[in-house]
């Protein structure tokens, strides 16, 4: 999941970025907000690697079903029940290492643009209940301008429908220039790895080939010093 001012957005469309901007908001309508769920045994950890660009906010929103052996069904998790949440950022640091209840909200905003890893595990090893049992974990991360409450931001600031338009137009331009941003950090990365990529493989090359020279200097002098001590020259 991944994702300046207005004014700079508004000039890059009319100066015929209008194409790429427009799939630019669609990737970022799609890529903004994930919902799934998936399933995790006791003591079991469960990591999601999330691209972010930096100065992002995101929230995740989960809560938890166990299973039940008598229904054969997944039920609403009992309040003991906890979830721990850890967020690492692209330099390994952790962010973010909390325990929350079986259903909750986790906020974190990102400083470093890159790799963000989301685990999560259960509490359960105080839980008998749930030893040896099976848990449902419903999991719905949003990124960006995706975070924002709008009704509740129209009703605090008293915007009208126009106003709060406008203000989702702004939000949606500066998350996009901030993945922009992103990819050309990416890109420059890339060309950083490729370029010492080709630096090393130059001077192997030239490692390699004096080696070779060395090598085929050290067996004609072996062949001389044989040839003559068998006499033959």
């Amino acid at each position: 999941m991944r994702a300046g001012g207005a004014g700079g957005a508004v000039r890059a469309m009319a100066g015929g970025g209008a194409l790429r901007a427009a799939v630019a908001a669609v990737l970022l309508a799609a890529w903004g907000a994930q919902a799934l769920y998936f399933h995790i045994g006791e003591t079991e950890k469960r990591c999601f690697i999330e691209e972010i660009p930096d100065e992002t906010m995101v929230i995740g929103n989960y809560r938890t079903q166990l299973w039940d052996k008598q229904s054969e069904s997944f039920l609403p998790s009992t309040p003991g029940l906890g979830m721990h949440v850890e967020v690492k950022d692209p330099d390994g640091k952790v962010i973010l290492s909390r325990q929350y209840g079986s259903e909750g909200r986790f906020t974190f905003t990102s400083h470093t643009p890159g790799e963000h890893q989301i685990c999560l595990h259960s509490n359960s090893t105080r839980m008998a209940l749930f030893a040896g049992g099976k848990l449902r974990v419903h999991l719905d991360i949003q990124v960006g301008e995706h975070t924002n409450n709008y009704p509740e931001i129209a009703a605090k600031d008293k915007l009208t429908e126009l106003q709060l338009r406008a203000r989702q137009l702004l939000d949606q331009v500066e998350q996009i220039q901030k993945e922009q941003n992103y990819q050309r950090y990416r890109e420059e990365r890339f060309r950083m790895t490729s370029e010492s990529t080709n630096q090393r493989v130059l001077w192997w090359s030239i490692a390699q080939t004096i080696i070779l020279i060395l090598t085929g200097i050290w067996q004609m002098r072996h062949l001389k010093s044989f040839f003559e001590a068998k006499k033959l020259v």
